[in-house]
């Protein structure tokens, strides 16, 4: 693991490599009690040249940085933390599996030690980050579809909130209402916000719809970056293939659950998947809202869009396919 910490009056001290440990933390530190703390999710994937590749990993380092500066953590060298992590990759590097459906997970995290009670800005801070292998991350597998429980009793962020920072407190609250969609059968969660029940995110992934809009022109729509979704990686990346692409128009722009019914009822939606460094590509055929189940046509029509996302994201990923994306350890 490496560590790093930080104080007010000494700034960053020398960053640790160590042997993957237990913390010992002040019993009043601020992570533990005001929730002063953030974190990001990373991996590392083996090609079959053996060769151990990050994927676009200044994205994360940038969310990172914007979630300090929310958190009143402090700032660093985005590109100093990123040469820390591929220098620990490297050392563990037997642990990034010789696989293509696996990886090895990064967990960057951020926390706030200060050892006294107060809702105050930390003057001391801990950064640490672990790492461990991983496959699919649903255990139905990489690519089945899976369904949403849309409940708007439940609101994930707001505007004016840090939904749009990655912060534990935008995801213990959450753990309820996830519970709540597994009774019911659902494996995720889509949150819904504003009288209008618009659609946001999905618990662990952003969302896309590709459909035909009302104006009969085939489109990729995903919620805007509008302050209460968070801006994924994985998201940025689907879009900007999108558009390279150029064979359908590319939006992000508020939807609603109205908008997405009336699509299913007219036979317009033709594919909705979520997207995230967990998951990667995940394809979505149900979604339970306001007591009632609609199938989303999404495997029935491929799906080609994801699939295709799917495989262009991960040939970059493993270095079947060459791309100034990929960051090598």
């Amino acid at each position: 693991m490496l560590t790093v910490e930080w104080s007010q009056e000494r700034g960053w001290g020398r960053p640790y490599i160590k042997p993957f440990q237990n913390l010992t933390l002040h019993p009043a530190s601020s992570a533990l009690h005001y929730s002063v703390e953030l974190f990001e999710g990373m991996k590392a994937f083996r090609g079959t040249d053996q060769r151990i590749r990050l994927f676009r990993p200044m994205l994360n380092m940038e969310r990172m940085y914007r979630s300090a500066m929310r958190a009143c953590l402090p700032v660093f060298d985005q590109a100093e933390l990123l040469e820390c992590i591929c220098q620990l990759i490297s050392i563990d590097q037997d642990w990034v599996p010789c696989s293509d459906s696996a990886s090895l997970y990064i967990r960057p995290t951020f926390i706030g030690t200060e050892p006294s009670l107060g809702v105050s800005k930390s003057g001391y801070a801990l950064l640490f980050v672990i790492l461990g292998p991983v496959g699919p991350y649903f255990p139905t597998g990489s690519f089945s579809p899976i369904s949403l429980l849309a409940d708007p009793r439940f609101v994930r962020a707001w505007m004016g909130g840090v939904g749009d920072c990655k912060v534990g407190g935008n995801y213990g609250p959450t753990i309820y209402v996830q519970n709540e969609a597994a009774k019911k059968g659902c494996q995720q969660v889509l949150w819904l916000y504003g009288d209008d029940h618009q659609v946001t995110e999905v618990g662990t992934m952003n969302i896309f719809m590709y459909w035909t809009d009302e104006h009969g022109d085939l489109e990729l729509v995903t919620p805007p970056l509008n302050g209460i979704i968070l801006p994924g990686v994985v998201r940025q990346s689907l879009l900007d293939l999108g558009r390279k692409w150029g064979e359908f128009k590319v939006s992000e722009r508020v939807f609603t659950m109205a908008d997405l019914l009336k699509g299913l009822h007219e036979n317009r939606v033709k594919e909705v998947f979520g997207s995230g460094t967990a998951c990667v590509v995940c394809p979505i055929n149900h979604i339970l809202y306001q007591g009632q189940s609609y199938h989303i046509p999404t495997m029935e029509n491929g799906p080609d869009v994801a699939k295709r996302f799917l495989k262009e994201l991960t040939d970059i990923q493993y270095g079947r396919v060459s791309s100034d994306w990929v960051h090598p350890v």
